[in-house]
């Protein structure tokens, strides 16, 4: 991983005719996309119509919804929405579609990767289980990869609002999993429930199996969040991390552990953690040599993808294509892709640096 390339040679940042090279066709890693979160929001329609689901106005005649996580009742609203379109996966079609879609649309985004992260528990009575739930996911990654020529894997994530045991069943489940397209175990949700200590145990069963441990931290919470993953569960990659930068000593032991930080800037500023796209605070980070994967986090809820984060970052703070380039190469090399793999898409990335620009451009 590491920070911005150093060996750049000169005047990279703009090609020959000053127009900024489309950030669609950028080969880039999808670090930070959650599994409901990501369904297309015409899906949702569809399905919901299907089953004569009512839909609130937010996930329909107002979508997408306006969200502030700044209190509790922000973020119950949120996490009320999600559940709500959560209830439209039905079938085993249902979850596969869901799959290849999110599949297709990262593709769409110069995506050559994509780490997709759920909580089987949250499926697991509508699916016959846990296990039953994670075979029929993995299954499903395998053919949308297949179809698609996106590689792809999966982290198991833990849920805050949950009994920490909940967890440790889930990691010895992950564990199960390792070399079969499980990569990572992560712990998601509202921050501010409950204690992240206390899901230690879960963090240790999943570090002994070797798996990439990816907590969210950091971001409703300030830096005392980050440094208890660190301290307590031992993040390798941290979900957000955003709010490090309040802590320049904090920073500092992240860029020294080489501990990426996947970026979610357009739902920083939907869940209130920033006021405007200007806030977010990515050239700080930058600059002090963190490792930033940019991810969408949940589209269905912010209706923003891929490469609309690296667009809304161009836009909001002026960034070269050099510094767009930089940023794919970090999330390539960030994430759990075979070696070979991310050799090869970090070439391509030079190459897309190197060639003229496409008439094509995109907006934020």
């Amino acid at each position: 991983m590491g920070g911005l390339d150093s060996a750049r040679p000169p005047n990279r940042g703009r090609p020959p005719s000053g127009e900024p090279r489309d950030v669609r066709t950028l080969p880039k890693a999808h670090l930070h996309l959650h599994f409901t979160g990501s369904m297309r929001h015409a899906t949702l329609l569809e399905l919901a119509e299907r089953d004569g689901i009512v839909l609130p106005d937010s996930l329909v005649t107002e979508w997408p919804p306006e969200l502030s996580a700044a209190d509790e009742k922000g973020w119950f609203r949120f996490q009320r929405l999600y559940d709500v379109a959560r209830s439209v996966l039905r079938t085993e079609d249902d979850v596969r579609r869901l799959v290849v879609e999110a599949a297709e649309d990262d593709v769409r985004d110069g995506g050559r990767w994509l780490e997709i992260q759920v909580d089987p528990s949250g499926y697991a009575a509508r699916f016959g289980g846990i296990t039953a739930f994670t075979d029929l996911v993995l299954d499903a990654v395998r053919e949308a990869s297949a179809v698609t020529g996106i590689g792809m894997a999966v982290v198991i994530a833990a849920n805050r609002t949950r009994h920490p045991l909940d967890a440790r069943t889930l990691a010895r489940l992950a564990a199960q999993y390792v070399g079969r397209g499980v990569v990572g175990f992560g712990l998601s949700n509202d921050e501010r429930r409950g204690s992240t200590t206390d899901f230690a145990p879960a963090f240790r069963i999943a570090e002994r199996a070797g798996l990439m441990l990816v907590p969210h931290g950091g971001e409703l919470v300030g830096p005392s969040s980050v440094r208890t993953c660190l301290d307590d569960l031992h993040a390798d990659r941290l979900g957000h991390g955003v709010r490090s930068v309040e802590d320049p000593d904090l920073l500092a032991r992240l860029v020294d552990a080489d501990v990426a930080l996947e970026i979610c800037p357009v739902s920083n500023v939907a869940l209130g953690v920033y006021s405007d796209l200007t806030s977010v605070p990515l050239p700080a980070l930058l600059a002090a040599g963190a490792t930033v994967a940019l991810g969408a986090d949940d589209p269905l809820l912010f209706g923003s993808r891929l490469a609309a984060q690296y667009a809304t970052m161009r836009a909001a703070h002026d960034l070269s294509d050099a510094t767009l380039a930089d940023l794919a190469r970090m999330s390539i090399r960030a994430s759990q892709a075979p070696e070979p793999l991310r050799d090869d898409w970090l070439a391509e990335v030079d190459d897309w640096l190197s060639a003229a620009p496409t008439s094509a451009t995109m907006s934020p």
